[in-house]
Order: structure tokens, then C-alpha cells, then sequence
């Protein structure tokens, strides 16, 4: 049995995750880079506290399913390294799912933002 670690190791190790995958994944510094772009209309629109936390809700979110799909690409290729139709299944649904996020947000944005213009 594996020896349980120290709360500050978990979290240096999940930092450690976010900062693999902002530096390495094409579509992370995309999202990121959206991210600062919402964070500064919204400074400069003036939302309110409940638009901005809608808008983190959501920014949040398409960076997590970018992290997962990270994740699902990652270990279908340890596991399959060469290529296998399941393989493709797994990575292209991951992809879907970051894909209809992103869509969803850019909705979440338009709704908010152009009502302010």
C-alpha cells in the first residue's frame, strides 16, 4: 500500500498539471488567452458581480474539459500507441466535449457582452 502524501505535495503536483498543460497544450494557451479576454471586456463593460461569476463558471469549465481532454489523449496514447479505431473514438469524443463547452461559453458570451454594447 502506497504511502499517503502530504496535502502541499497533492497540491505542488496538481499546480504542476495546470502548468504542464497551459505550457504544452496548443488549445490551453487558446482558452487561457480567451479567458484574459473575457476577464478584461468584463472589467472594461462593467458587469456585475453575478454576469463576471457566470463568466468564470464558464471559462472555468472549458478549461477543465480542455484538462480532461488532455487526460483522455495522454492515456489513449500509452495505451494505444499506434493507431486503433476505438483510439480515435476516445480522443474525438474528448475533443467533441471540448468542443460543445467552448460553444456554449462563446453563447454565454455573446448574451452577455453584446447586451452591453
Amino acid at each position: 500500500m502506497r504511502k499517503k502524501q502530504s496535502l502541499l505535495i497533492s497540491i505542488k503536483s496538481a499546480f504542476g498539471g495546470i502548468y504542464h498543460c497551459a505550457t504544452h497544450e496548443r488549445n490551453m494557451k487558446i482558452h487561457i488567452g480567451a479567458g484574459l479576454t473575457v476577464g478584461f471586456l468584463s472589467w472594461w463593460l462593467a458587469l456585475d458581480k453575478y454576469e463576471i461569476l457566470i463568466l468564470l463558471v464558464t471559462v472555468e469549465g472549458v478549461l477543465v474539459a480542455e484538462m480532461i481532454n488532455t487526460v483522455v489523449e495522454t492515456l489513449v496514447n500509452m495505451i494505444s500507441p499506434k493507431f486503433h479505431p476505438l483510439a480515435k473514438i476516445a480522443k474525438d469524443v474528448a475533443a467533441g466535449a471540448v468542443l460543445i463547452t467552448a460553444i456554449f461559453s462563446l453563447v454565454v458570451g455573446y448574451m452577455l457582452f453584446f447586451s452591453k454594447l
